[in-house]
Parts: structure tokens; C-alpha cells; sequence
């Protein structure tokens, strides 16, 4: 991915560190680590602190596709790690907090062991209690085609590369979670078939709508709340100690999405696109249903029966997902009906 325009300080020293070699950048590296703890000091809400979380996202990058011009021996400088570290750690707090007031007066089951079925139950019954603005009902019936376009260009933050956060759970899971995980994975990644990657399937509606399908093309038009539900995903894949959390999110995700995702189809469609545009969400209404049974019981839920202290990180990935996308829809359903764009700057294709 390209390096974006910075948003700050941070970013912005972010970016000249990376700059460098890190066996050089010794004196920049100490200068990033202070400037970010004054930073986190002020910033009154980390969730939609652009600097903050485009700093976090680019850190991420480094353990996905990287980042053009800056050396892959970044990945694991200690250094840099402990900068990452350093916001990860008030940005879970701020997630935890959001997490624990969705879940609002929600409880569990007194007096039922959380077996695998059980733990589904529990999760398909938050799923239940989501009542945010719905994007999708929206799209299906009123969004413009520009807004159509701000919606994959929001997406497309995750969606060209659908799927990897998960996958960084596989090698920490073992048994009935693994397998239910690779099961997923495989419908993700296209069965082996890479034009049915998902991945590649987003990328081909944007193609149908004049949008650029490269991954990181509209990063620097996306708001710090988009950046923020990619990052909650790297936190909970890429920490192991968050391996609940990760499949709590995945859980969430899939039990969640098959009828938002006929929604969308139907918003396409209403503007008069065709299969080829429309493939992405058709797939994921038949796909995701399946899922969510696998994501429900057997990954979640399995994890659950052989790892019971892992409960409450499974229900913090779930609940922290609705939190976050609640956010995200709030901003977008807000913009569009004050007739405003719901991005940080117009996108030529999106104009």
C-alpha cells in the first residue's frame, strides 16, 4: 500500500521514521515513542483520533502487504513495536468500554454450561440486540449512486483484503475451533479458485462502479472511524492473548451479515447493476449463512468448551464489533441524510 498523507504529528513522524533504514533511526524512533505518549495523553477519544489511528493502521500494514519504499525489516523492529504497543494499549481500553455499554443490560444464562451450542445461543442473541441505524436498509431504498460509491470506498479498507485478519488465528487455535476457522477461510479465499476470492469479488464491483480496486487507493479519504474497525481487527488477530476476541469478531460478523448483505444487493440492483456487480453481496447472503452456524458453534463455541476462561474475550470481540460498526453506521446513515459526504475529502470517482 502506498504511504498515505498524514493526519498529525504522529503520522507524520511516523512516516519519516519509516523513511529510514532501522538500524538509523535510532533518534527518530525515540522521538516517535515520546511524541505518541503526549499525544494519547490528549486525545479525548482515540476511536475517531485521525492521527492516532492512521498511525496504528499504517503499523499494522507492515504484517500485511507492507508499505511502498519502507523495508520489511520494520515488521519486527522492537522499537516500533513498542510503539504500536503504546497505542494499542488505550485504543483496547477505549474498545472495552464502547464493548461493555453495547452489551448494555444483556446477560448471560444463569445456571447453563457454556457449551458449544450454548455459546452460540448466547452470541446469536446479541446478535439480536443490535438496534443502530441500518446502513443497509438504506442503501436498499435510498442511497445515490455517489453514496453507493462512498459505501465500497469505506469498505474497501477491509474488504480487498477480506478475510487475513481472521486468518492470523488459524496457527493459535487446535481441534474443532482450527478446523471450523480453515473451513471459513477456504469460502473466503475462493476454494482455491482465486477469482472467487471474496477479496477479488469487492474489488470487481468497485471495477463496476469507476472505482480504483487497488488495495489503499482511498485511504486518505477515509474517516478515523473506518480506519478503527480495520484496527480492532488486527488487535484482536495479530495478539494472541486476543485469540477469543478474533473469533468472538468473526462470530458477530457472520451472524450478522447475510440479510444486511441482501440489502445491498438490492440498493445495486436498483440502480440497474447486474450479476457481475452484485456477485459480492448474492454470494455472501448464501455463504454467510452457513457460516454463522460453523462461526457460531463450532469455532466460537468449540473454542469456548476447550478453553472456558476464554468466554469473556469472546464476547468482547462481539460486542466491540457492534460497537465500532454502530459508530461507523451512525457517521454514514448522519452524512448522507444532511446531504453531506461521509468522507474526510471528495474522491474524484466518488464526486
Amino acid at each position: 500500500m502506498r504511504i498515505p498523507e498524514p493526519r498529525g504529528p504522529v503520522s507524520s513522524a511516523l512516516f519519516q521514521v519509516l523513511a529510514q533504514a532501522p538500524d538509523t533511526a535510532g533518534p527518530g524512533l525515540d522521538g516517535l515513542y515520546s511524541l505518541v505518549v503526549r499525544q494519547l495523553a490528549g486525545s479525548g477519544d482515540i476511536i475517531s483520533d485521525e492521527d492516532i489511528q492512521l498511525s496504528l493502521f499504517c503499523l499494522y500494514e507492515l504484517h500485511y502487504s507492507g508499505l511502498d519504499g519502507v523495508s520489511d525489516l520494520w515488521e519486527w523492529e522492537p522499537a516500533l513495536i513498542s510503539v504500536r504497543r503504546l497505542i494499542e494499549e488505550p485504543f483496547e481500553a477505549a474498545l472495552r468500554a464502547a464493548a461493555y455499554q453495547t452489551a448494555g443490560n444483556f446477560e448471560l444464562p444463569g445456571g447453563v454450561a457454556m457449551t458449544s451450542d450454548a455459546v452460540a445461543d448466547v452470541l446469536f442473541g446479541l446478535a439480536a440486540t443490535d438496534t443502530g441505524p441500518s446502513v443497509s436498509r438504506y442503501v436498499a431504498r435510498k442511497a445515490t449512486l455517489d453514496q453507493l460509491k462512498e459505501f465500497l470506498v469505506h469498505k474497501s479498507m477491509y474488504q480487498l483484503k477480506e478475510a487475513d485478519p481472521h486468518t492470523w488465528a488459524i496457527p493459535r487455535l487446535s481441534g474443532r475451533p482450527k478446523a471450523a476457522l480453515v473451513e471459513i477461510q477456504a469460502d473466503e479465499y475462493g476454494g482455491g479458485r482465486p477469482e472467487r476470492m471474496h477479496s477479488a469479488l469487492f474489488a470487481r464491483t468497485m471495477r463496476g462502479l469507476g472505482l480504483d480496486d487497488s488495495y489503499g487507493a482511498y485511504v486518505d479519504a477515509v474517516p478515523a472511524v473506518s480506519l478503527a474497525s480495520v484496527n480492532l481487527m488486527s488487535l484482536c488477530g495479530l495478539n494472541r492473548r486476543l485469540r477469543g476476541a478474533i473469533t468472538g469478531h468473526l462470530a458477530i460478523y457472520e451472524m450478522t451479515s447475510s440479510q444486511p448483505n441482501r440489502f445491498y444487493g438490492n440498493g445495486f440492483r436498483r440502480h440497474g447493476f447486474g450479476p457481475e456487480i452484485t456477485h459480492y453481496f448474492d454470494e455472501h447472503v448464501e455463504a454467510d449463512a452457513v457460516h454463522e452456524q460453523i462461526a457460531g458453534r463450532d469455532l466460537a463455541g468449540g473454542l469456548v468448551e476447550a478453553e472456558p476462561q476464554l468466554l469473556a474475550d469472546v464476547l468482547f470481540g462481539a460486542t466491540a464489533v457492534m460497537a465500532i460498526d454502530s459508530r461507523l453506521s451512525a457517521h454514514l446513515m448522519s452524512s448522507w441524510e444532511a446531504g453531506q459526504t461521509s468522507l474526510r475529502a471528495a474522491v474524484p470517482a466518488a464526486a
